[in-house]
């Protein structure tokens, strides 16, 4: 269904199934008449315009040309597109659980499968489950009308995304929802990746961006991070610096944590 007026927006009573919202400007796809799930610009359909996309993007600071990329959710595209048109040496695979999602994509001018790009109608946790190669970068942005489903948040389903990673493989999830549910979901990633974690707050929104890591790659000195980020702003169009910026803040808060942790179980001890 294509909506292309507010009157129309406000008055819609949604049953589940996405629809598209068009204006002047952009055109998004949504469950239902307050939150938009994806949006893309009119004028130029390969830009990221939410900034929680941004923010996921910031894999590339630690992996700057992944070869095999997996994403869990593909809503209008825009982080599959923005991979296939400006990662060309990375091949693509996608789960959207969603028929009446998948069947939307030329709205959002997603490309058609090819070599490098492969969207299926699966189910992300079969994804990881029953996988048929690793990954270096897993994207989890699955969600449906109710929010994120259970199966894409369960203890299981982020040991299954561990092991389908290659040996220095990077997770990216998307949470969304209240200070408890993403303390929950955090706490279950940092387990299955034995506290290999990163979390920030996402670009102009209430999301947590998470970043998990099989190997050592987030531990890549500050240093390291800031010299790759003057290679990438000069490809990538994004604001990158400030998730770098996010992102070292809170790795040293998280140093800053555990070092009073261990103290005060020092001085519990003796």
């Amino acid at each position: 269904m294509l909506l292309d007026n507010i009157r129309e927006l406000s008055a819609f009573s949604s049953d589940g199934k996405p629809f598209i919202y068009k204006n002047s400007h952009s055109v998004s796809l949504q469950f239902d008449n307050t939150a938009v799930q994806s949006e893309m610009y009119v004028t130029a359909p390969d830009a990221l315009l939410l900034g929680y996309t941004v923010t996921m993007m910031g894999f590339l600071l630690f992996n700057h040309s992944p070869d095999t990329i997996a994403m869990i959710g593909l809503g209008g595209g825009s982080l599959a597109k923005y991979c296939y048109r400006n990662l060309p040496q990375s091949s693509i695979v996608v789960a959207e659980n969603n028929p009446d999602v998948i069947a939307l994509r030329d709205h959002f001018h997603i490309p058609e499968d090819d070599c490098r790009l492969e969207i299926r109608c699966q189910d992300g946790r079969d994804l990881v489950r029953h996988a048929d190669s690793d990954y270096e970068i897993l994207l989890v942005d699955g969600f449906d009308h109710t929010g994120q489903p259970p199966q894409l948040c369960s203890q299981s389903f982020y040991d299954d995304c561990y092991q389908v990673l290659t040996p220095e493989g990077i997770m990216v999830v998307n949470l969304l929802g209240n200070s408890a549910d993403k303390a929950l979901y955090l706490d279950r990633i940092q387990h299955s990746f034995d506290g290999a974690v990163i979390a920030v707050d996402a670009l102009e929104s209430n999301n947590m961006i998470a970043f998990a890591c099989k190997g050592q790659l987030l531990e890549a000195s500050d240093q390291a991070i800031m010299s790759g980020l003057k290679d990438l702003e000069s490809g990538h169009a994004l604001l990158l610096r400030m998730t770098a910026q996010n992102i070292l803040r809170q790795r040293r808060n998280d140093k800053l944590i555990a070092a009073l942790r261990l103290s005060a179980e020092q001085l519990r001890a003796g």
